[in-house]
């Protein structure tokens, strides 16, 4: 069902880490605000060999997630954001927590300098909503998710991504933030709590707000 409030968000971004929900959250966000989605599509030649053999091909992985993204939003940037809603499920964080956790110093830092150029051409979101993640829960959707190549991720590099996730958004306040406990799949179905959640959308223009699904 459509919602025929108006929003005064312009650019709604889904975050979170690997299986955590954000394309479905953002699909019936973007239907139910009547806004356009802006998806994370595209594969990424270096992602498979990435998996295979991090230490060679971290650096190529990341810089191609970085010019992909920025270029998507970029192109929203050149468009009337009068006129329609953006949902989109990534957001640029996503590319730093990823490369702080896999790029070596000097990667880094070369990493570093082309992030603030091009990070700096992007409109920023209005609202993030971060789909948060127990160690666990990550794992477990890992593995039930059929992508061969993701389940050779070690519980040590998750864990640590979740802890870097954390910290960013402990520490976020570029825009209004919506942290969501994304443990309980059930109950982030259900109509009840998604209503919730889209009142919560509409309501809030600044700040960290928690939100957790009620089962």
């Amino acid at each position: 069902m459509e919602c025929d409030i108006t929003l005064k968000k312009k650019i709604i971004a889904v975050d979170g880490p690997i299986g955590a929900g954000k394309t479905s959250l953002a699909i019936r966000l973007a239907a139910y605000f009547g806004g356009e989605l802006i998806h994370d599509a595209g594969d990424n030649p270096f992602l498979q060999r990435f998996y295979r053999q991090p230490g060679n091909f971290a650096l190529q992985t990341q810089l191609y997630f970085l010019f992909h993204r920025t270029k998507k939003l970029k192109e929203l940037k050149q468009e009337d954001l009068l006129s329609s809603i953006r949902i989109t499920d990534f957001t640029l964080a996503k590319d730093s927590i990823f490369a702080n956790l896999t790029l070596q110093p000097d990667e880094l830092e070369l990493y570093d300098y082309l992030f603030a150029q091009l990070a700096a051409q992007a409109p920023s979101p209005d609202l993030v909503i971060y789909l948060q993640l127990s160690v666990g829960e990550l794992v477990k959707r890992i593995q039930a998710r059929g992508t061969l190549y993701e389940r050779k991720l070690k519980r040590e590099m998750l864990t640590r991504l979740t802890e870097n996730y954390t910290q960013y958004y402990m520490n976020y306040s570029d825009s209004a933030l919506i942290v969501m406990n994304a443990d309980n799949v059930m109950a982030l179905e259900q109509d009840s709590n998604f209503d919730s959640l889209a009142e919560r959308v509409s309501s809030i223009s600044t700040g960290c707000h928690y939100f957790n699904p009620v089962d």
